[in-house]
């Protein structure tokens, strides 16, 4: 044998010697690396930032299942009294089956339960339920209007809401006492509001918001609409005496919604009375009665006459 051929077969040896204990290593690798581990950790060079998957809390598993497609959603605060026998849910989940193309929002909507008794009776009627806790707070005993307890409660579904528009939600909030007779759906996203307000005193200009009320309002999730929920739940220490919805007046007479850059309506106060005035047409027997006249002439109703605005 030549030297070369001598020193090639040294080298073939000594490659063949080397490689056959690394083909036995990735045999071995390939039997015992747990199948649901990506290879891709091994490519990690140093300094590398690794992104952990956070797994789905309660409240992120409750909106996603409850969501539209868009990632839209109604939400109603429950308590105990609403849920007795022929109470305010009883009254509300009738009026979304008997209303035109309400039916299905049935499926849509999240009941936040400040009590026990309340989110049982939700879980019995196999809704759509989310068990708002609050350390230090029972809301279970009976709460007195403008009372400290009344206003933590108040606060609290505030700080609550404010955590649906960063998890990008957007939402009907809507009291309980508010019967619903047709899909407000398809009268909102028309002009890019950030958000739709109802009105104690509405007099056809809906961008007019001096009178707006919380108490049915639909807000899209924008970093706008999130900044708003944050600063009107900080202003909370600072307004002794006052309810959620005085200080979010407040804020906006000071011009927290030009500053923020808020589109503000009160469009959907008015969306919903026309459908009660609708379904009163429909439901009076004998179809000769004037709607806009018998509608009783008290203050606080929505839609009022301009000539007489002071």
């Amino acid at each position: 044998m030549t030297a070369t051929g001598f020193s090639g077969a040294i080298s073939y040896r000594a490659t063949a010697f080397i490689v056959a204990p690394l083909l036995v290593l990735v045999v071995i690798y390939g039997c015992l690396w747990p199948p649901g581990v990506p290879t891709a950790f091994f490519r990690l060079q140093n300094g590398a930032k690794t992104t952990e998957i956070t797994p789905k809390d309660e409240l992120e598993a409750a909106l996603e299942g409850v969501s539209m497609e868009n990632r839209t959603l109604v939400i109603a605060i429950l308590n105990k009294a609403y849920v007795e026998q022929n109470a305010m849910l009883d009254l509300f989940l009738h009026s979304l089956g008997e209303g035109e193309d309400t039916e299905f929002l049935i499926d849509h909507v999240l009941f936040v339960a400040v009590d026990q008794r309340a989110f049982n009776r939700c879980r019995t009627l196999e809704l759509h339920c989310y068990k708002l806790v609050t350390d230090g707070v029972d809301f279970s005993k009976e709460v007195f209007y403008m009372s400290d307890a009344f206003n933590n409660m108040m606060w609290r579904r505030t700080l609550f809401l404010g955590d649906v528009l960063r998890r990008g939600y957007s939402f009907i909030f809507t009291d309980m006492d508010v019967t619903w007779l047709r899909n407000p759906f398809s009268q909102l996203y028309r002009d890019g509001e950030d958000l739709q307000m109802s009105s104690d005193l509405y007099y056809g200009n809906p961008f007019d918001n001096s009178n707006f009320n919380t108490g049915f309002y639909f807000v899209t999730a924008n970093n706008k609409t999130a900044a708003l929920f944050d600063e009107w739940y900080a202003r909370r220490n600072n307004s002794k005496g006052m309810k959620d919805q005085d200080v979010l007046q407040k804020m906006k007479k000071e011009g927290a919604f030009t500053r923020l850059g808020l589109k503000v309506s009160m469009k959907a106060k008015l969306i919903d009375l026309r459908s009660v005035l609708e379904a009163w047409k429909v439901s009076n027997s004998n179809g000769t009665s004037n709607a806009t006249t018998a509608w009783p002439p008290v203050k606080g109703i929505c839609l009022h006459d301009t000539a007489t605005k002071h």
